[in-house]
This record gives C-alpha cells, sequence and structure tokens, in this order.
C-alpha cells in the first residue's frame, strides 16, 4: 500500500515496463518509507486513441510516453505526496528516458477501513497491519 495503477500507451515491451514499475517502487519507498515489499503495481495499457492526457493550459508538452499514475492511499500529508511526485520523475527519466511532462500523476485517498489485504479482514483495523503514527502528546 499504496496502489499504483499506470495508463500507458501501448506499445512498451516488458522489460520496459518492469523497469518503469521497479523505478516507481524505489520512488515510493524512498517518499514514503513503507516496507520493501508493500508493492502493489497494476498497468493498464491503451491503443493511443483511448488514452487522452492533455496539459490543463499549462503548455505542457506529451508524448506517446506519456505515463498516467492513479495512486490509492491512505493520506500522506502534502509534503510526501509532494516528494513522491518528485522522485518518480526522476526515477523515471533516469531508468526509463521518460521525460518529466510525460508524468501525470493523481492521488486517491482512503481510509484504513478501505482496505482488506486478504482474508476478508480489515487489517490495519484489526491490528495485523500498523496503522498511521499518532502524533505525540
Amino acid at each position: 500500500m499504496p496502489l499504483l495503477h499506470f495508463h500507458l500507451i501501448e506499445g512498451r515491451s516488458d522489460a520496459e515496463v518492469r523497469t518503469l514499475l521497479d523505478a516507481a517502487h524505489e520512488a515510493m519507498l524512498e517518499a514514503f518509507q513503507v516496507p520493501a515489499g508493500d508493492r502493489y503495481q497494476i498497468v493498464s495499457e491503451h491503443k493511443p486513441s483511448r488514452m487522452i492526457v492533455e496539459d490543463t493550459g499549462l503548455d505542457i508538452p506529451r508524448t506517446r510516453d506519456v505515463v498516467l499514475v492513479q495512486m490509492f492511499s491512505r493520506p500522506r500529508g502534502d509534503e510526501k505526496n509532494a516528494l513522491f511526485y518528485r522522485l518518480l520523475v526522476e526515477r523515471l527519466q533516469h531508468a526509463c528516458g521518460i521525460a518529466p511532462s510525460d508524468v501525470m500523476i493523481s492521488v486517491v485517498e482512503n481510509q484504513d477501513a478501505h482496505w482488506s489485504f486478504g482474508h476478508g479482514r480489515a487489517q490495519f483495523l484489526t491490528g495485523e497491519l500498523p496503522g498511521p503514527a499518532k502524533p505525540a502528546a
């Protein structure tokens, strides 16, 4: 957790996709300090005519390398999210040659009760997984 869903234009090799996923996982580990085995990633590939990612009037150029990332997560805070955005584009540029202008990220926040990792239990609520750190009193 978080769950990362990548939307890509079809055409990348399996090796290219794996490199992209590994780079994203490294960025997530650094930004959110989650355990290394906390890896949930999905890739959806789309025909070019089925994926339109424009620039919201910001004059951001897009190419066929565009990557749209949806992150589903408990609240992480603005600073950690911003760190993840920066690290993700840096890692994707370095490992995959993807321009920062070709990376769009959207965060969907939810609560601990909205996660079950298996066995029909809400592990954050049952105590099987730790909840977020509580501020010191």
